[in-house]
This record gives structure tokens, sequence and C-alpha cells, in this order.
């Protein structure tokens, strides 16, 4: 893709854009194991990463052969209970040159998006927790709750096209520490869909979803634009 093409960059939050240590798997693991099971933080990563939580709550379930929609739901509540609790007492800060990656993409006119498995409630008060807003370090946020379908569909990325009239998917890059977000990104022809190791999947498990590069950081992402 030539780098002038380039018009919006999609990045995931958790793992990716914000360094909250598996604070949300490791809360959602609880919620799991505390209705009687015994997962442990891998099996949830590995299933769950990057979904829609309660899509990713059905997922892990279901690796045990369950599926119970009214379990699940009540697994979700109370997820949704503790992570607003948890999120009010343990710190969370920003990846390494977030903010510097991102002032460098809009001083060359290229629009930040964060999508997120999270719903709208939850993503803002991370960005509130860390100081981050609208127009100055990003300029979209787009959520689980504001699409009909979740990744892997491409619907948040469509939606975040839609909103700044980019017609041409070719000119978008999606970057997440998940093999679901490449799969986003692929599914939304997106000129790219890079891993970053960051957060949730091991090299390893991103490579299964051939991304176009895998990098350790967001400042490795800039010689790609």
């Amino acid at each position: 893709m030539n780098k002038q093409q380039t018009k919006m960059v999609v990045f995931d939050m958790a793992g990716t854009t914000v360094d909250e240590n598996n604070l949300v798997y490791k809360t959602l693991l609880k919620a799991i194991n505390d209705k009687g099971f015994n997962f442990n933080l891998e099996d949830v990563l590995e299933v769950g990463a990057g979904k829609e939580k309660q899509q990713a709550i059905a997922a892990v379930l279901a690796t045990a052969g369950i599926h119970d929609y009214p379990l699940t739901k009540a697994i979700y509540d109370q997820f949704q209970i503790e992570l607003a609790e948890t999120y009010s007492t343990q710190q969370i800060s920003s990846q390494p040159k977030a903010r510097e990656v991102f002032s460098e993409l809009r001083s060359k006119g290229i629009k930040i998006t964060l999508d997120t498995g999270y719903d709208r409630t939850t993503a803002s008060q991370i960005l509130q927790k860390l100081g981050w807003a609208q127009g100055q370090e990003y300029d979209l946020l787009v959520t689980a709750s504001d699409v009909s379908r979740n990744r892997p569909f491409p619907d948040m990325i469509e939606h975040a096209m839609e909103h700044f009239a980019i017609k041409d998917p070719s000119s978008v890059i999606k970057v997440g520490d998940s093999a679901i977000d490449v799969e986003e990104g692929q599914n939304a022809d997106c000129g790219l869909s890079i891993g970053i190791t960051t957060g949730a999947h091991t090299p390893e498990q991103l490579k299964m979803a051939k991304p176009d590069y895998i990098i350790d950081s967001l400042e490795e992402l800039l010689p790609l634009i």
C-alpha cells in the first residue's frame, strides 16, 4: 500500500493501545469460575480475546460443551458489575508511545479510530481514566454496542469508514493484539491487518490469522505507513 494512501488506522484498545495487564480477562475468568468452573486465564485468552464480552463468555463455556444462554447472561451481568469495581480501583495506563504514535499519525492527516469488544460505557470509563479525549488523542471510538455484528465481522471498521466518508478500505489499517482483530481487518478488506504482541495473543497465535505484519510495539507501526 502506498504510504500516501493511508487515511485511517483502527486500533484495538486493551492490549494494543491500553495497558491494563489483562484486567478485563482476569475479571471475566473470575466471573465464570464463580459459577463453579475451573478455567484458567490461558483458556479465556485463547478463545475470548478481542471478542464482545458476552460472546467471549459463551466461547469459553462452549469449550466445555456448555451452550446455556441464561448462564452466559448471568455471568456477563456479574462481570459488568465486577469490572466497574475493578477499573475504579486498579491502575491502567496507555501502552508505551501510544500518544506519540497517535500524534504523529494525526499530524499527517490520518484518522485514529479506537474499536473494541467493550460496550460503550466500559470503553468510555477507560478513556476517561487515561485522560484521552476525542479530537485530541483519537478521532473516533467504535464499540461492540454500536454495531449489530462484532468481530470478526467488519462492522466496526465499516462504521468508522462511513463516519469519515472513507470509500476505499485499502486506505485503512487495522492493528490489534488478538487473532480476531487481524481477522476483522481482513474481513473489512483493510490495506494492512497487523498483529501486535503487547497483549492477549502470542506471536504464534497471531500468525495463525496470517497478518500482514506482526509488530512488538506501536512505534514499529510508523515505518509501515
